[in-house]
């Protein structure tokens, strides 16, 4: 009868044992190993070497498996909870644990709990989702704001939130709160449209949903456009430098805090065209803090900056005494974008049609890192008064931002003067 090592100590380089896995790789017709990681082997040979079969478990074992199945149900539904929204896994995951449970009271009491824990945070996803959908229905066009007098204009974030620190922190609480809900498999499913060792097959018949990353990454976009507009509306220059240094003070403190999410989305909004054309604005401003900022988020040498930036918090995370040190939001569109070139630019086989394991390890580590840090429980209290500015209050479209712009600081060309022309017509139906 076969021998195989305990699942974790198959997937920890630590635990491997040499001699093992060279006899193994004779039998299993080719597993291949460097400095005790399995790099490559066929798919076959991996199935036959950890997949049981009626030899290797007859029905005289089941019971001595018992707790290693439910051992693996246990981490399946609290790791990757939303495979079951699908109906057909839940189905599958209760005929599986009625077998197991079938004549043992302390196993039917395990699976009870597996089961309620798995329904408790499909409802919570579910509330989640809904709370997302009623945020988005309320946030409309800004385009108001132009048509009214600007004294009648009196609420923006300042008057919300005059503190850059607590601002910082409750889009803090937005940002945890969202990649909390995040599931690892939503990357695997944003790349991957087919079977990944096979480019024949369809890997799955209803393709799963990523609808949290996606509004992970909306989120990012509306506050990028929430910052440039709550810039672009004062009508009195003064005014609108307030807010420029207002927001540069909000985005040092989320580097500080480790919230390079939002930072990015600061230094995106403020650098968007409506926003940096602002020439007389700008002058009034002392920039040398953005300038920092800016040299921080550099996107030249593929973010070299930033990525040190990074390495600094996750090594304070993982000496960190309180959550507050723990906190690590990475800049989520270049996580993706890892992900995604990492996927795209490394083959799923090797020549000789072995499954390259080196790749899906790396892939495995990048996501591994994400899930330690999207679960850090939120230190700062809720304000419920700035957290319902951030995500209701509307905000400009891109038209809306231009025209903002020009009516505070005139067109300098001929082309600016016609687009504002055209803006002035269509949005606000003036000649």
């Amino acid at each position: 009868m076969p021998q195989t090592p305990p699942f974790a100590a198959m997937f920890d380089s630590s635990g491997y044992n040499r001699n093992l896995y060279q006899s193994k790789e004779d039998n299993c017709g080719g597993l291949y190993y460097h400095d005790n990681n399995l790099l490559s082997g066929s798919l076959e040979a991996l199935i036959q070497h950890l997949v049981p079969n009626v030899d290797y478990y007859p029905d005289s074992l089941i019971r001595k498996i018992a707790p290693k199945i439910l051992q693996l149900l246990t981490e399946w539904t609290e790791t990757f909870p939303y495979d079951f929204r699908d109906e057909r896994m839940m189905r599958n995951l209760k005929e599986l644990a009625q077998r197991i449970a079938n004549g043992d009271e302390m196993y039917r009491k395990n699976v009870q709990q597996i089961i309620q824990s798995l329904i408790r945070k499909l409802a919570s996803l579910g509330q989640y989702e809904e709370v997302l959908a009623k945020i988005n229905a309320t946030s409309t066009d800004r385009l108001t704001v132009l048509t009214a007098k600007p004294q009648a204009i009196q609420r923006d974030i300042i008057t919300v939130c005059n503190d850059p620190y607590m601002l910082a922190q409750q889009l803090t609480r937005i940002e945890l709160e969202r990649l909390n809900y995040i599931g690892p498999e939503e990357f695997v499913q944003a790349f991957v449209q087919k079977d990944p060792l096979d480019n024949d097959k369809s890997c799955y018949a209803d393709q799963k949903k990523t609808r949290n990353l996606e509004a992970y990454v909306e989120w990012f976009n509306r506050l990028s456009y929430l910052v440039a507009t709550e810039i672009c509306m004062p009508v009195k220059k003064k005014h609108r430098a307030r807010m420029i240094e207002y927001f540069i003070d909000v985005a040092r403190e989320c580097f500080n805090i480790g919230n390079f999410n939002s930072l990015m989305a600061i230094i995106s909004g403020m650098n968007m065209s409506p926003v940096s054309r602002l020439k007389k604005t700008w002058a009034k401003v002392k920039t040398a803090k953005f300038d920092i900022l800016e040299h921080q988020m550099d996107p030249s040498s593929n973010f070299y900056n930033y990525r040190t930036a990074l390495r600094g918090a996750a090594q304070r995370s993982l000496t960190a005494h309180s959550n507050r040190e723990k906190i690590v939001i990475p800049f989520f569109s270049l996580l993706i974008k890892d992900i995604y070139f990492l996927n795209e630019g490394c083959a799923n086989r090797l020549p000789n049609g072995h499954v390259n394991f080196e790749k899906f390890w790396e892939l495995a580590k990048q996501v591994s890192e994400f899930m330690t840090w999207k679960q850090v429980e939120c230190p700062f209290e809720r304000d419920r008064k700035i957290l319902q500015y951030l995500l209701t209050v509307p905000v400009f479209s891109e038209d809306a931002l231009y025209l903002a712009s020009y009516e505070s600081e005139g067109p300098e060309n001929h082309i600016e003067k016609d687009r504002w022309k055209t803006l002035r017509s269509t949005l606000l139906g003036r000649v």
